[in-house]
């Protein structure tokens, strides 16, 4: 007998579908004049990421990153699993799932970082000042023949690039992942991340 239980709060919900709507609009303003929106959306992405990282100690179970970031080798048997198409269900995220959502979180930062050192080497951004400071330190050193700052902005800009397109890698796997739990476990993970709410064996539920 199943039933549904609330798993997802709804602030994880909010984050899940915030960051989808940012990441999309960073992606669309990177080129051209839209230099300050896609600026502000990249802040915003960092804002939450931190409230992530924050709500993953003190969030709610579901959230914690304790309830699914697991060892290796549970990842590897997990994964080994869905090749016989009867893989261990799990309430939260499975182990593969809970690795995904740290390699990603891993992969915004990056970007985030990347994308405000860009930032700093135009003299704009919560960086700037930091990379006028080192700019100025070595040019005392150096009898004003310093040109570099934190780095030139091409490097970083090629970086940032390389970072999301990583991104890009990381949500394509992710997407392929949620529809083959989906599919094998028989659920809607989508709507799950809509609704907060999966459907559950009776004993599951009691867990």
């Amino acid at each position: 007998m199943q039933q549904t239980i609330k798993v997802w709060d709804i602030l994880v919900r909010l984050f899940h579908w915030s960051l989808v709507l940012f990441f999309i609009l960073a992606y669309l303003t990177g080129e051209g004049d839209l230099e300050t929106m896609h600026a502000l959306i990249g802040y915003a992405i960092a804002a939450l990421i931190g409230f992530r990282l924050v709500w993953g100690i003190i969030g709610t179970k579901y959230a914690r990153f304790s309830n699914f970031i697991c060892r290796p080798s549970e990842v590897k048997a997990y994964l080994k699993s869905l090749m016989s198409r009867h893989p261990k269900h799990y309430i939260g995220h499975n182990p593969a799932g809970g690795l995904m959502v740290i390699i990603m979180l891993v992969a915004l930062s990056l970007i985030t970082w990347t994308g405000l050192e860009t930032y700093a080497a135009e003299g704009k951004g919560p960086l700037a000042n930091i990379s006028l400071e080192v700019s100025s330190a070595h040019a005392d050193d150096h009898h004003g023949s310093w040109n570099g700052g934190r780095g030139g902005g091409e490097f970083w800009e090629e970086v940032h690039e390389f970072t999301v397109n990583l991104m890009l890698m990381l949500i394509f796997v992710h997407i392929a992942g949620v529809i083959i739990s989906s599919l094998l476990h028989g659920e809607n993970l989508p709507r799950a991340m809509l609704t907060g709410r999966k459907k559950v064996k009776e004993d599951e539920a009691l867990r």
